[in-house]
């Protein structure tokens, strides 16, 4: 395929993390349901054993597997399209950095490296965009994971979500929770901070993990495998999830049904899980979190990645 037929960088990115944010959804939306059920409960401890207590209870109580599956169309929908607007849009930023650096060394186009601070501003302004356009879809996905069918007031689905919201709370119900979902944003930043830069150094310096002998790109690095992109997601998505997790707590609380008549505001959420369920409020639902993420990271990072491989081969 010649130079005229290729898919523009843009595209090819957009397309894989579209992709990759289907298949991670289809694979770990259960375990989503337990940790947003954990995250938005105000009354029980945090102890071990409570995601089991919690999938036991929707099985029993929701009619059983089908409820593991409740609010997969919210779920599917910003997940794909958030994963599509945010590596379309640190694809070009990225783009628009290496042309800056490379102009401002005067060295050519591509002869620059992007730095730790660079990756972090890309995956942060990106970050940053997309949460801005998807946050109602989140309300609506957390309020339908946080809530059996036959609840009181459920939505029984993403279009009817969309109609009482805007019924009775106005386009500002929308954006609840939107505060802690824009201080989230680190974790993406920190996440691909790490991600690029582990990357970069595993392709110059690490063995290769690849079952036959690795081969090396055009620049002269080893090309990586999957068991390379398992492993760099894992050690990424781990780093900043340890250090940001309780942002998660937050926007769920903030998100529910009740979130207006239980909470005044982001510091008041702070303020009432700090003094009624201490420092371990902020970290519940870590486990099925943790559980959940690193499948989903592997999904993920492993569909974008050869998504991106195989549109970049048909473009050549």
């Amino acid at each position: 395929m010649n130079d005229k037929n290729a898919l523009p960088p843009s595209l090819v990115e957009s397309i894989a993390g579209f992709s990759a944010g289907v298949f991670s959804t289809l694979v770990v939306h259960p375990l989503d349901i337990i940790k947003t059920r954990l995250q938005v409960d105000r009354f029980s401890s945090s102890r071990v054993g409570s995601s089991v207590r919690v999938a036991q209870g929707i099985l029993r109580n929701e009619g059983g597997i089908p409820a593991l599956y409740r609010g997969l169309t919210p779920n599917l929908v910003g997940n794909s399209v958030s994963w599509g607007l945010y590596f379309l849009w640190y694809g070009k930023i990225k783009e628009v950095l290496h042309s800056w650096q490379s102009s401002r060394e005067g060295n050519g186009k591509g002869g620059s490296h992007l730095s730790s601070l660079d990756f972090f501003i890309a995956s942060g302004t990106a970050g940053a965009l997309t949460a801005l356009l998807t946050n109602p879809i989140w309300v609506i996905k957390t309020r339908m994971l946080s809530t059996g069918r036959n609840a009181p007031g459920a939505y029984p689905s993403l279009v009817a979500g969309i109609r009482q919201i805007y019924v009775t709370e106005g386009v500002g119900g929308f954006y609840r929770g939107l505060v802690p979902a824009l201080f989230g944003v680190s974790h993406g930043a920190l996440q691909f901070m790490a991600y690029e830069q582990l990357k970069r150094y595993r392709q110059a310096h690490g063995p290769s993990l690849t079952i036959t002998d690795a081969s090396t790109t055009t620049e002269g690095q080893r090309e990586l495998g999957n068991l390379d992109y398992l492993l760099l997601s894992s050690l990424s998505k781990v780093f900043a999830g340890c250090v940001t997790y309780p942002y998660q707590v937050l926007r769920a609380r903030l998100q529910t049904y009740d979130a207006a008549g239980t909470y005044r505001g982001v510091t008041d959420a702070i303020r009432q899980i700090w003094r009624t369920e201490g420092m371990a409020g902020f970290y519940k639902g870590l486990g099925p979190g943790m559980v959940r993420v690193l499948p989903s990271t592997w999904v993920t990072f492993l569909v974008y990645e050869n998504t991106r491989i195989l549109l970049r081969r048909d473009r050549g």
